[in-house]
Parts: structure tokens; C-alpha cells; sequence
């Protein structure tokens, strides 16, 4: 039998989010055959070490101690740092780094770089193209890189536009969902008097636009949302919730590692984002059996439309509700 391929992923986060679930299902046990996989982690959040060991991945941990740009700047250009990932890579005999995150980027590369090995980046969303601040370096670390994989049409749209030089090493790979574990669950009985449920599922930040979905919530009196999820924004959220006068139609329920039982409550999945590079929550919820309802922002229009929901036709509260309506009285 031959040697499996080593590949080592860099993550350096704050939060457990799209990129970190994803890999999960990608470096799963048992699920890519002749791969062997290594999670280099740099976590600010003690859920995320947590959350890769219970996916049954082998983990290398090291404390991140700050967020924001000057840790950013200081993560990337860390010696220890660097000295501490090539040991990684060395321990695990690694073939291949997989950056798959922003903050990731300028270390994993500059280690594969010390090392002589290839380097693939996965660009989950557009941050490091959007970001002035962070742009110049991750657009050293995408020069230096073998490959470049986008989850979304849009995301490589983004890549090709701010980048056109990378374009011959870039394809578009788009996320998977487990649809063993995302199975379908047939939708709860609703009566003619039964509010329309709708879920959203995403960290609480303003670039999820839940607030937009609130707005959208106050103009829509036949529904009602579960939000399942947390981060800075939740207080101002929740006060926001009962200045609109829907905190009797809205329920925040913070972090919960399985989403299913709310997904099975539900009726729909609503997304509201302000930025989205493709929109892995919306698409778990589709593999259960529930349409979508979105405003039209970055990778959703790829497989939001009229045969798995409604797509709103602007980024706005009133076009939200609109769509939401549409949905609820089909």
C-alpha cells in the first residue's frame, strides 16, 4: 500500500466559522482516501481545538493572544511562530500547507516557503482582497502560492478581478455538505393560524446583516425567526429586537455545536448577509429539506432561486420581507 499524501492546514481564527466547519467534513476520518491530515491551529476561541478533535482530527495547537491587525502583523511575522509551524510540518512529514484562513496566510506561506513545499490557499471569502490593511500581504502570500481554490463563482470573480495574474492557478471548488449528517427531515406541520418559522444561523457580527433581517422580521407579522448563533453584536441585537417591537417573534439562542434540532423547527432558512462568499449555513439547511430565503450577495444568487426558494431582489429590509411573504404563502 502506498505512503498516504501528509497535508498540514494552517488555521489561525478567532472563531469557529465556515472555513473551520469545512474543513472538518474535508479532513474528516475516513473521508478523503491517501490523504493523511494535520491541523496546524492558532486559536483566540477555546471552542475551535474542541470542536477539530471531536471531528477526529490530529491537532497541533499554539495560543493566539491577539485579534485585530497588530496581532495579525504580529502572528504573521512571529519567529516563534514560524520556528513553531516548520516543527510542526517536520513532526508530521508534511507534502503539502493548506492555508485556509486570512490570518494564515503569511505564516503557512512563509513556512512552506523555509520548508521548499507547496502551498494551496483556500479563499473562503473576500476579506483579504477587500481589506487594504491586509491586502498587500496576502497578495504576497497568493503569488507564492501553488494553488488557489475559491468556494464561490463570485469569490473567484473577486480573485481574477484583484488579481488577474493568478487566474491560471485558481479554481473554483465549491463547499460540500453532509448530507448524512444534514439529513432530510421533513418540515413541521403549520396551520392556517401557525407563524411561518424562519432560521438564521451565523455568528453575530454586522457583516451577517441580522440586523437587516430584524427590520425585515417587523414587516413581516406572519413569521417568526430563531437565531442561532453568537458574537459581539448579540446585546445590541437583542435591545434592537425590542425597539422594533418583534422580541416576542424572535429567539436568539446563542452557540450550539448541532444546528440540526433548529433547522428541524423550522419552516425556512433566511440569510440577510451584508457579505457572504458562498453561505455553507444556508446550504446545510437546503440538504434538509428547507428552502431558502436570501438577499442577493455574494455566492447565495449561485443556488438561491425560484426551484430552492426565493431570492430578494435587493439588500434591503422591505425587499427581504417581501421575499419572505412570497415564500410563506406558497
Amino acid at each position: 500500500m502506498s505512503e498516504p499524501i501528509r497535508v498540514l492546514h494552517v488555521v489561525v481564527a478567532g472563531e469557529l466559522g465556515g472555513a473551520e466547519r469545512m474543513l472538518a467534513d474535508l479532513a474528516a476520518p475516513g473521508g478523503m482516501r491517501g490523504v493523511a491530515h494535520t491541523v496546524a491551529l492558532l486559536p483566540a476561541s477555546p471552542r475551535l481545538e474542541p470542536f477539530f478533535l471531536a471531528a477526529g482530527l490530529t491537532v497541533s495547537a499554539h495560543p493566539l493572544r491577539a485579534e485585530g491587525p497588530i496581532g495579525y502583523l504580529q502572528n504573521a511575522f512571529s519567529e516563534a511562530r514560524l520556528a513553531w509551524l516548520q516543527g510542526v510540518a517536520y513532526q508530521t512529514r508534511a507534502q503539502l500547507l493548506h492555508v485556509h484562513t486570512i490570518g494564515s496566510q503569511v505564516l503557512g506561506t512563509r513556512a512552506a516557503l523555509h520548508l521548499g513545499l507547496p502551498v494551496v490557499r483556500t479563499e473562503h471569502s473576500s476579506r483579504a482582497f477587500d481589506d487594504l490593511t491586509a491586502w498587500p500581504f496576502s497578495r504576497w502570500s497568493l503569488q507564492g502560492a501553488t494553488a488557489s481554490v475559491a468556494i464561490s463563482e463570485h469569490i473567484a470573480q473577486t480573485v481574477r478581478a484583484r488579481a488577474p495574474w493568478a487566474a491560471a492557478k485558481l479554481r473554483t471548488i465549491a463547499n460540500g455538505v453532509d448530507t448524512d449528517h444534514f439529513a432530510y427531515v421533513a418540515p413541521p406541520p403549520r396551520a392556517a393560524a401557525t407563524p411561518f418559522g424562519f432560521v438564521l444561523c451565523g455568528r453575530l457580527e454586522p457583516r451577517k446583516g441580522i440586523d437587516i433581517a430584524l427590520r425585515a422580521l417587523a414587516l413581516t407579522p406572519e413569521a417568526v425567526l430563531d437565531v442561532v448563533g453568537d458574537g459581539p453584536s448579540r446585546a445590541k441585537l437583542e435591545a434592537f429586537s425590542a425597539k422594533l417591537g418583534v422580541s416576542s417573534r424572535v429567539r436568539f439562542h446563542g452557540y450550539q455545536s448541532d444546528v440540526r434540532p433548529h433547522l428541524e423547527n423550522s419552516h425556512a432558512v433566511l440569510s440577510a448577509s451584508r457579505k457572504e462568499g458562498l453561505g455553507l449555513a444556508v446550504l446545510e439547511a437546503m440538504a434538509m429539506g428547507r428552502p431558502a430565503v436570501a438577499v442577493p450577495v455574494g455566492g447565495l444568487p449561485e443556488f438561491v432561486d425560484s426551484r430552492t426558494g426565493v431570492l430578494a431582489h435587493a439588500c434591503t429590509p422591505h425587499a427581504l420581507s417581501r421575499a419572505m411573504r412570497e415564500l410563506a404563502a406558497c
